[in-house]
C-alpha cells in the first residue's frame, strides 16, 4: 500500500473560480494577442493553473517553506560549496530602496552611490587577491571561469598565437565546470594528475607542456581540501612555456586575508562573491563572480568599467580599444555586490584573516574527530574541508556513501556532498566554515560516528534510510531518467520501507 502526501496539493485544493488577489483593471489599451504574438503561439484554452484563495495560496507556499532546508534552518556541510551563515545586516543593507529603486539606465549623475559601492568593492578585492584589476560584471562563479578563459585567449591572439595555443592543462581533481568553460571556449582539455601527496604532478605537468597550451586551470586549495604546495612552481613551469595560470577561486574562503593568489603566481582567478562573501552558495541566487587578471590581462577586461575621475567622481569607462566587450547585461548582479561590500566593511581589513583561519580550524577539528571512522583522502592538514573515504564500509559491509548520507537525514543533517571529487572512492567532503560552533561541528561529528557504528551492526538500516523524511529513498537513476516535471493528479509515494528501530 502506497500512502497519501500528508497535505493537499495546491491543485488539489483549486475551486473553479476561486480568486486570491483580484488585480486592478488594465489602464492601458490592448490589443489582441493573436495580433501582437500571431494566432500560432497564442493558447486556445487558458492553463490549467490552480483556482484558490489567498489563505490556500498562503498555506501551500509556508508549509513548502517549512520543508525546505537552507543555511538558517541547521548545519549545511556542502563541500566546496561554503554554504555559511550570512548576516542579516547584509540582506537589510541589500535592501535600502536606494539600491532596489535603482535602475541600471539612470545616468551616471544619479548613480553615483552604486559607482561608488563598486569601485571601492574592486579595490577591495584588488587587495585580498593581489591581482592589478578586478571586474564584477560575471554574475556566477562558471561565469568567471569562462570570462578568465576569453581574457587568455585575447591575450594570446594579440600576440600572434592564437592559432597555435589550443590546449587548457585540467587537473584531474578539477571542478566539473572547468573542463566545460574550456570546451565552451574553444579549447581542448587534457587532464593533469594528482601525486600521491594530493598536489599537481610536476613530472606529468611537464610532459604535457609545448607550445599549443594556451593555459593551465588550477583550484588552490584543491578539491581536495588542501594547499597544493606545487602551485607556485607549476605557475613557473607554464609561464616559461609562454602559457598563463588560471585560479579556480572556490575554495577561497580559506585563504582570505592569509594568502593572497596573485602572489603565487597566478595570471587570473574568479571569486564567488556569494559564497566567500555573504550570501550562501545555492542560496536561491544570483551570482556574483568576479574576476581578478594580472597587469597583462588588464587591456583585455570587459566593458564598461568603473572607474573614479580626477574629480573624485565615479564614471563608467568605454574607451578600452582591446576589450573583449561586455560580458552581462549593465553590471552583474548588483545587489550581491551590495552584500558582499556590506559584508567586507562589517569585517574591516585587521579582521579579515579570521575568516580563513577559523574556517581551516573548524575543518580540521571536524577531521580530527572523524578520522578514525573516515579516513582521510590524504592523510594531510586540510584546509577549508575536508574530504575522507568510506570505501571501507563498501567493501565490508556493503554501506556506500550515498546510504551514509541518507541516514544522516535522519539526525536532523543535511549530508555534504559525495563522490566528489571523483578521484576519491566513496567520498564526502565535509565544509563546516568558519560560522559553525565548535557544538554542531561535535553534534555533526557525533552522528557520523554512530551511522559508523550502524553500518558495521545494522547495514540494512542505513539501506532503506531515510525513515523520518516525507519522502523516503526514491530511484533516483529511474527519476533521472523517467523525468516528471509538472503535476499529474494526486501524488502516491512508493512503498514505505520499514520504520526505524533506533
Amino acid at each position: 500500500m502506497g500512502r497519501q502526501v500528508d497535505f493537499p496539493l495546491i491543485f488539489e485544493r483549486s475551486v473553479p473560480g476561486r480568486k486570491g488577489v483580484l488585480p486592478p483593471a488594465c489602464d492601458v489599451p490592448t490589443q489582441p494577442l493573436a495580433e501582437l504574438l500571431g494566432e500560432q503561439n497564442v493558447r486556445l484554452e487558458p492553463p490549467a493553473l490552480p483556482e484558490v484563495s489567498e489563505l490556500d495560496a498562503l498555506r501551500h507556499y509556508t508549509r513548502l517553506s517549512q520543508r525546505n532546508y537552507g543555511i538558517d534552518i541547521g548545519f549545511y556541510p556542502l563541500g566546496s560549496c561554503t554554504m555559511k551563515y550570512n548576516p542579516r545586516i547584509n540582506e537589510k543593507v541589500a535592501a535600502l530602496s536606494g539600491f532596489t529603486h535603482a535602475h541600471p539606465l539612470q545616468p551616471e549623475s544619479l548613480s553615483q552611490g552604486a559607482l561608488q559601492l563598486m569601485y571601492e568593492l574592486q579595490q577591495d578585492l584588488k587587495a585580498i587577491t593581489g591581482f592589478a584589476e578586478v571586474t564584477l560584471q560575471n554574475v556566477a562563479g562558471a561565469h568567471g571561469e569562462l570570462l578568465s578563459l576569453m581574457l587568455i585567449k585575447a591575450y594570446h591572439e594579440s600576440r600572434g598565437e592564437g592559432q597555435k595555443r589550443k590546449i587548457v592543462l585540467v587537473p584531474d581533481s578539477a571542478h566539473g565546470t572547468n573542463p566545460a568553460s574550456a570546451a565552451l571556449c574553444g579549447y581542448t582539455v587534457r587532464s593533469i594528475p594528482t601525486n600521491a601527496e594530493g598536489d599537481t604532478d610536476l613530472d606529468a605537468l611537464k610532459a604535457a607542456l609545448s607550445d599549443e597550451v594556451a593555459a593551465m586551470m588550477l583550484t588552490n586549495p584543491s578539491t581536495l581540501g588542501l594547499f597544493d604546495r606545487n602551485a607556485r612552481k607549476a605557475c613557473e613551469l607554464l609561464h616559461e612555456a609562454g602559457a598563463l595560470v588560471f585560479c579556480d577561486g572556490a575554495n577561497m574562503n580559506a585563504l582570505v586575508g592569509v594568502v593572497r593568489p596573485a602572489d603565487i603566481g597566478f595570471d587570473c582567478m574568479h571569486l564567488n562573491l556569494h559564497k566567500t562573501f555573504s550570501t550562501p552558495h545555492g542560496g536561491g541566487g544570483p551570482g556574483a563572480g568576479a574576476v581578478g587578471v594580472s597587469e597583462r590581462l588588464v587591456p583585455f577586461l570587459p566593458v564598461p568599467r568603473i572607474v573614479q575621475t580626477s574629480e573624485g567622481r565615479y564614471a563608467l569607462s568605454y574607451d578600452h580599444p582591446q576589450s573583449i566587450g561586455r560580458v552581462h547585461a549593465f553590471y552583474g548582479n548588483f545587489l550581491n555586490l551590495v552584500r558582499a561590500h556590506a559584508y567586507l566593511r562589517a569585517y574591516g581589513g585587521e579582521n579579515l584573516r579570521t575568516i580563513g583561519e577559523f574556517a581551516v580550524l573548524n575543518a580540521n577539528y571536524m577531521l580530527a574527530r572523524i578520522r578514525h571512522a573516515f579516513p582521510p583522502a590524504v592523510d594531510r592538514l586540510c584546509m577549508h574541508e575536508c574530504v575522507v573515504t568510506a570505501k571501507h564500509y563498501k567493501q565490508q559491509y556493503n554501506v556506500r556513501a550515498f546510504d551514509i548520507a541518507k541516514r544522516l537525514l535522519d539526525y536532523g543533517f543535511h549530508p555534504p556532498t559525495m563522490y566528489f571529487p571523483l578521484i576519491v572512492p566513496e567520498c564526502l567532503m565535509i565544509e563546516p566554515t568558519e560560522t559553525e560552533s565548535k557544538q554542531t561541528i561535535d553534534m555533526f561529528a557525533n552522528a557520523l560516528l554512530e551511522i559508523a557504528r550502524e553500518a558495521m551492526e545494522q547495514p540494512e538500516l542505513l539501506h532503506n534510510a531515510p525513515h523520518s523524511t516525507p519522502v523516503r529513498r526514491l530511484d533516483e537513476a529511474g527519476a533521472a531518467k523517467n523525468l516528471i516535471l509538472r503535476w499529474q493528479g494526486m501524488v502516491i509515494y512508493p512503498q514505505e520501507v520499514p520504520a526505524c528501530a533506533c
